[in-house]
């Protein structure tokens, strides 16, 4: 690993994301602390911005902290070359026998998507200004940068179990290792096609949602189904220290797909002989609500047994697991994790998904370059506006329009109060305050939010301002002196990585925020990372007697989080919600009654 140039000079590290053609992202780390990140779909407007580099949020990072591309000291990705003679290709090559052309290409052309990548990025820093030939490129393997994003950030001193479970990298899926005194240690990987993340992803799709994306809301609809109900066990097993996931079904390539209109599939046609035509349609119904149930338990059945085989003993010593790639944000499985009792946290990365592994790439660099990384306590890294750019945005959008907007400057002070008794009214607010989050939950910088103790709010944003699928579940933001009260379990929540089981006293006062199973995907929040939001619940809890908000992002289906004031202006004026506070500015409209 590099030196810094010169000890007097900071450590600056540069990480891209973008390899595995979805979530391209950027962050940057200077002597150790994560300054920026951000993905480039909120800069772009377009959810997962496949098949895109993150130009622009990149250029943001750098704008942010006053760095010039010659300043940079390297740029990390993760994506790394993988030799043949290791284990992978060759496990790629023999499980995809049955497509001679994918299978021979792992052996012979194996690295060309890591060349094809690291050629991109370089054009990519071409434009951001850089000297590509007094730039180092590092790359860090996919999962390597997604196991530090976890255990790194994750502040623990102790030896950390680190478990990364998601669809792919260059050819893992799944990674089990340990981590101490900020040094990363593998003890075993699995290679595409036997990956969880796959299966599911695959079953997504048959549930009739998009894969990336549509996990959540399969996620969603298993706790109204019975898991008992369908035995989905031939999927997939893991016997012996092996996890083989069954081809003849998923994570299928070439012609074993299933085929509709022109488009490919991850499952084959005799899931759909098994199981029956793809969902389709946005309702809760059955058979599938069940599929959706067994697909979940099958995946934390196995998820856990493949914890204890590789990580129990570790876990058993320290207590401490730190967990990354898209599959930890399965809620579901990490409230099995944390209800453990030889589990004493359980770390998850915010950005746990592809996004993250700019934050892990850099993070690993850094700390190989000396400069030790700072614990990732909020996820506030994003761009920020003041009164005056928001100001500005309503001018523009007014000309743009040709309309008047109605809106008023509250007095900085007053904003938590006056917003905590729109909320008690009943009204859904729009909520666009400091820096925009990184990853994928909305934490109090870009959130709609509602009073949960109001009959109705839940369904009203589903229906006229989301515009999503009415049986969505909505999560709870609350005070730090709330989460302990409300949940069966005390276990830190910052960034809504977990689902707790609510206890039944906090069922009746909060129902807007509790799911169909009983449990809620909480944010426990500290008032020292975001002080207004903080506030804000406590005023809400003078009113209410409940220090919690329903808070959801600030987006409409199918789109990325509201980054700027305009984006949140052709939000506000796009749906049915009648208040914006965009930092103290109060913007408002009357809603047209329907004859």
């Amino acid at each position: 690993m590099f030196p810094a140039p010169d000890s007097s000079q900071p450590l600056i590290v540069l990480g891209l994301s973008g390899a595995v053609s979805h979530d391209p992202s950027a962050a940057l780390y200077v002597d150790g602390k994560l300054v920026a990140a951000a993905e480039e779909e909120r800069f772009l407007r377009d959810k997962h911005a496949k098949n895109r580099m993150p130009y622009e949020a990149a250029k943001f990072c750098l704008a942010h902290a006053g760095i010039n591309p010659a300043d940079v000291t390297a740029v990390a990705i993760p994506f790394a070359p993988i030799s043949l003679a290791s284990a992978a290709r060759w496990h790629y090559a023999r499980r995809y026998a049955y497509a001679p052309d994918r299978s021979l290409d792992a052996i012979l052309t194996g690295n060309r998507r890591y060349w094809r990548y690291k050629k991109r990025i370089e054009w990519c820093l071409i434009q951001l200004g850089f000297d590509i030939k007094k730039t180092e490129i590092v790359p860090v393997e996919h999962h390597l940068a997604h196991a530090a994003s976890a255990y790194l950030c994750s502040g623990f001193k102790e030896k950390t179990a680190i478990l990364g479970i998601d669809g792919k990298g260059e050819y893992a899926t799944t990674f089990f290792g340990w981590g101490e005194n900020g040094q990363i240690h593998k003890i075993k990987e699995f290679f595409d096609p036997d990956s969880l993340g796959g299966l599911y992803g695959a079953l997504t799709e048959y549930l009739g949602f998009d894969m990336l994306d549509g996990e959540f809301k399969v996620m969603g609809m298993a706790p109204y189904g019975d898991p008992d109900r369908y035995d989905f066990s031939r999927l997939a097993k893991f016997e012996n220290g092996k996890l083989v996931i069954n081809t003849d079904y998923v994570n299928v390539i070439g012609f074993r797909r299933y085929k509709e209109k022109g488009r490919g599939y991850y499952f084959s046609p005799r899931l759909v002989e098994w199981l029956g035509p793809k969902r389709e349609g946005d309702e809760v119904d059955e058979p599938y609500i069940h599929y959706a149930a067994s697909i979940q338990a099958l995946f934390e059945k196995l998820s856990l047994e493949m914890m204890d085989y590789y990580l129990g003993d570790i876990i058993r010593e320290t207590g401490r697991i730190a967990f990354a790639g898209g599959c930890a944000l399965n809620v579901k499985l990490n409230q099995k994790i944390i209800a453990r009792p030889e589990v004493k946290e359980l770390y998850v990365q915010p950005a746990a998904s592809d996004a993250g592994t700019a934050v892990g790439a850099a993070a690993y660099v850094s700390q190989q370059g000396g400069a030790a990384v700072e614990k990732m306590e909020h996820v506030y890294l994003g761009p920020e506006y003041a009164n005056e750019d928001v100001i500005a945005a309503l001018a523009r959008f007014e000309r743009e329009h040709d309309m008047t907007i109605d809106w008023e400057k509250i007095e900085a002070g007053e904003v938590p109060q006056k917003i905590a008794q729109m909320l008690a009214d009943g009204h859904p607010v729009a909520w666009f305050q400091g820096r925009m989050e990184f990853g994928p939950r909305a934490l109090g910088g870009r959130s709609i939010l509602g009073c949960p103790s109001v009959t109705g709010v839940a369904d009203r944003i589903n229906a006229q301002i989301k515009f999503r699928e009415r049986w969505r579940p909505f999560c709870p933001s609350m005070l730090d002196s709330v989460g302990s009260r409300m949940f069966k379990i005390d276990h830190p929540a910052p960034f809504m990585t977990f689902t707790f089981e609510v206890n039944d006293e906090w069922k009746t006062r909060v129902p807007e925020v509790v799911h169909h199973d009983g449990t809620s995907r909480a944010q426990v929040l500290k008032r020292e990372f975001n002080p207004r939001y903080y506030d804000l619940m406590l005023e809400l809890e003078k009113l209410t007697g409940n220090g919690v908000v329903l808070n959801t992002s600030l987006n409409r289906r199918g789109e990325p989080m509201i980054c700027s004031p305009a984006d949140a202006l052709n939000m506000f004026f796009g749906s049915d919600l009648r208040y914006l506070i965009m930092q103290d500015v109060l913007v408002k409209k009357e809603i047209q009654a329907v004859s």
